[in-house]
């Protein structure tokens, strides 16, 4: 990246810092108006300003970006936000999620150049993540019951931790039948296991330690969240160098310190911020390289796979996981259209992208691309009016009352990605 380069976005965050609340007001979401600005300083009337990120920047961006997210949202998930709702939970994680895997998987079949299985298992899995900051105002808005916030937030801050396993299988899976890597799926597995290890004692030695320092007075205010910052990363970088997985490492690390730190779980929004500031790098990125070739790729079945992702495959597994909670159809139907896809899926797009060669992985790459594309505008646009005109209709069984004592707050939105003033609008 050039002088040239660094200044365009720089100017870009600062722009976007100033004027993020009074653009969100008009549904203007981060993904839209960085995708939007990627695409203009790349093949609109600005592409004399355009910014050319090389294979390496793109690579360590997009890495970097998910390692942070997939710590912060495990971090971000305690025992006490999860018990009101346990079982709801559990079915969207446990049965919803495996089984928009599996719908996806096939649907992918239908994509031209989507022959083998382990490139339509890359497509099921890369969109089956959710990421609820890409529905803001549905996360915000009162009228929407809390309950029903919860739910949404909680599986979108898991499922991408989940789902990252099967999509780093499928990757290694079609390098091999491609011949164009060395890493098997055995070799995955592998490598998975090593990072949960290092998760484990990485996350929770560190949230152990922390605690006991901040219990002491050895950590300064000013340099706590570094701390956290730092073992965030120490855990992806330490199973990298491990030859295991940095990902499943940052994501059981987040666990890890949230189980072992108890107290110190509060100095996560360091993280989250520096998250936050990486993928609007990611969502630049995306309009810099994805957009246009998914465009100029798009064929009418890529479009309707897209299409299919983000309903049947998405709404389907929810109904079937719901049924029986008596959470009534309208909200059934609410917690399934509120499922976008968001900047896991871009940066497994991206990974996938670097990993495999070109033209074996484009076919994946343009479907999982057009699909984010259509979900920012699609549930960007309409986060906002639904949350207002259905979000009244959405009241649910509660089971029993909880209890003075045991009541439970809504759930805290991920700072991270988008929307930082959200979380406290929340808090009102």
């Amino acid at each position: 990246m050039t002088a040239a380069d660094l200044a365009i976005v720089a100017g870009l965050v600062f722009v976007w810092g100033m004027l993020s609340a009074r653009l969100e007001s008009f549904d203007m979401t981060a993904p839209i108006v960085f995708t939007a600005a990627g695409v203009l300083l790349t093949h609109g009337p600005l592409t004399s300003l355009g910014i050319t990120p090389g294979p390496e920047l793109v690579k360590v961006l997009a890495e970097a970006t998910l390692a942070l997210v997939l710590f912060s949202d495990a971090s971000r998930i305690g025992l006490r936000q999860l018990r009101p709702d346990l079982g709801l939970c559990l079915r969207l994680l446990g049965i919803g999620l495996p089984l928009s895997i599996g719908l996806g998987t096939l649907a992918a079949f239908i994509l031209p150049g989507v022959g083998m299985s382990w490139l339509a298992l890359l497509v099921g899995a890369a969109l089956a993540p959710t990421d609820a900051a890409l529905g803001a105002a549905v996360m915000v808005n009162p009228a929407v019951p809390d309950r029903i916030r919860r739910v949404l937030n909680i599986e979108s801050g898991l499922n991408d931790g989940i789902a990252t396993p099967v999509v780093l299988v499928a990757i290694a899976g079609a390098s091999i039948a491609e011949h164009v890597g060395d890493t098997g799926p055995g070799k995955a597995v592998a490598e998975l296991a090593v990072g949960l290890l290092v998760g484990v004692v990485a996350g929770g030695g560190g949230g152990r330690l922390i605690k006991l320092g901040r219990d002491h007075g050895w950590v300064a205010d000013g340099f706590a969240g570094a701390a956290v910052l730092g073992l965030a990363l120490c855990c992806y970088a330490t199973s990298v160098a491990l030859d295991g997985n940095g990902f499943i490492a940052a994501f059981t690390g987040g666990l890890a310190f949230t189980a072992a730190g108890g107290p110190a779980a509060k100095l996560v929004p360091f993280v989250e911020e520096t998250g936050a500031l990486l993928s609007l790098l990611v969502w630049l990125i995306f309009g810099v390289i994805a957009v246009v070739p998914a465009m100029e790729a798009l064929t009418w079945q890529t479009a309707l796979y897209a299409v299919l992702s983000l309903t049947v495959v998405r709404m389907l597994p929810v109904a079937l996981a719901l049924t029986g909670t008596r959470l009534g159809r309208p909200a059934v139907l609410f917690v399934g259209w509120f499922g976008p896809r968001g900047l896991a899926s871009v940066v497994f797009g991206l990974l996938a992208l670097e990993d495999l060669n070109g033209p074996m992985a484009q076919p994946a790459v343009t479907a999982i691309a057009f699909t984010v594309l259509l979900s920012v505008l699609a549930h960007g646009l309409s986060a906002d009016p639904l949350a207002k005109r259905y979000g009244p209709r959405l009241a649910t069984p509660q089971g029993p009352p909880a209890g003075p004592s045991t009541s439970v707050p809504p759930a805290e939105i991920p700072e991270r990605r988008l929307i930082r003033h959200t979380v406290n609008r929340l808090g009102e």
